[in-house]
């Protein structure tokens, strides 16, 4: 892996291997009194971290997951945004951990990071975009979304990611806002307590037109919880531009505790439209300045999940932009030249579809993320603290590792 530009910090001069030795100083006093010593030197800012790319999958629905990843790593990108979904990691399908372990091989075999999303469409209803949340009346419903989670969880356990994302969905009819809040809190402390047990983030998504829009709901919501050292923030900075009060750079100083995942794409402010970049208001310099600046060590992931119908050309023209956008701001990105990768694994199922935009009033911006139906039981992985190379595939025609007693 070779980096592009360099780092701002700067180091210190070395001596020219054949310079002139000083003179000893003159046992004569001097005829002018000596200059004052000047003043030390200010300390140098700490240095900036390579900002490390990714591409999210729900901008490449319309890819088998094995040719999504190749593509990614053929352009030179440093990581994928996950999303779990029938099309590419289905976290319900019967033979769950094969394609677990099928995902981890690939992603050794192409150098990819990952984060694990959650924010498919209809993943857990097939008629409810983003159904049930966290929120919904019955708890049966929002059982359903923490099983989710908890898979995802472990999957992003399985795979070495750093981050599993979630949101916290919209506010349900007729239910008032601090029945929802304390919906959420309890809804969210048993996937809290998992990824901590499993060392990952749990990073959730301020969402325009979800209970948990901003900022400062995510404050409301991290002080709720008394601060759990694994909740985590992922930081949208679209959502930035169409609906909080900073800038979007000045978004990122004030989330830099607590951010866990950035996904990235251009965006018009009071609109929830992901746009690609150059089409929409973003000064995109500044806000790479200031991740790089804060020291965030997660991926940036581009997330275009209304373009998949033209993905392979966004994940092209998406890589170079940014890259242009960090040299003109003076920040050091990874360019991954990845090595030949290993055999592909044989491919396992995957294809899906995509939405349009949503306006958003200036009053307050409406829009949510994703979901689809299936059975709430829990599929065990086997659990490691990181995705392994060395865990072969159950060779074709044997039974897939589903644990007894789970339900496919």
């Amino acid at each position: 892996m070779s980096l592009g530009p360099v780092s701002r910090e700067s180091g210190p001069e070395e001596k020219a291997p054949n310079a002139i030795a000083p003179l000893p100083p003159s046992p004569l006093p001097p005829l002018v009194s000596p200059p004052s010593p000047s003043p030390p030197p200010s300390p140098s800012p700490p240095p900036s971290l390579p900002l490390r790319l990714g591409y999210g999958t729900n901008g490449l629905a319309d890819l088998r997951l094995d040719d999504a990843l190749a593509l990614l790593s053929d352009l030179g990108y440093d990581g994928v945004g996950l999303t779990l979904d029938h099309m590419h990691l289905d976290p319900f399908a019967p033979d769950l951990a094969v394609r677990v372990r099928h995902v981890a091989h690939r992603l050794d075999a192409l150098g990819l990071d990952v984060t694990i999303e959650t924010g498919a469409r209809y993943v857990l209803d097939a008629r409810r975009k983003h159904g049930p949340s966290l929120l919904d009346p019955e708890p049966d419903d929002r059982a359903r979304r923490v099983d989710l989670l908890l898979r995802a969880v472990r999957i992003a356990g399985d795979l070495g990611a750093h981050a599993v994302h979630c949101f916290s969905g919209t506010l349900p009819p007729g239910t008032a806002p601090e029945t929802a809040w304390r919906r959420l809190a309890e809804t969210l402390a048993p996937v809290l307590d998992a990824a901590a047990s499993a060392g990952i983030s749990l990073a959730i998504e301020p969402e325009p037109g979800h209970l948990l829009a901003t900022l400062a709901d995510f404050h409301r919501l991290r002080r709720a919880l008394d601060d759990p050292a694994f909740l985590g923030l992922t930081l949208d900075i679209g959502h930035c531009q169409c609906l909080e009060p900073l800038p979007p750079a000045d978004c990122v100083r004030a989330a830099a505790p607590w951010l866990r995942h950035v996904q990235i794409e251009d965006m018009r402010r009071d609109v929830h439209e992901h746009l690609p970049f150059g089409e929409g208001e973003i000064d995109f310099p500044p806000v790479l300045a200031a991740l790089a600046d804060t020291g965030y060590r997660g991926l940036t992931v581009v997330e275009l999940p209304r373009h998949s119908h033209a993905g392979p050309h966004h994940a092209e023209a998406s890589l170079p932009f940014l890259r242009r956008a960090a040299a003109s701001a003076q920040v050091t990105v990874t360019v991954t030249d990845h090595a030949d990768p290993k055999p592909a694994d044989p491919p396992v199922p995957s294809a899906g579809p995509t939405s349009g935009p949503t306006a958003v009033p200036a009053s307050g911006p409406t829009v949510g993320p994703s979901d689809r139906q299936r059975p709430p039981a829990v599929v065990p992985l086997p659990s490691r603290p990181s995705r392994a190379a060395n865990l072969p595939l159950a060779p074709p025609g044997e039974p897939s590792a589903t644990p007894e007693g789970s339900t496919p």
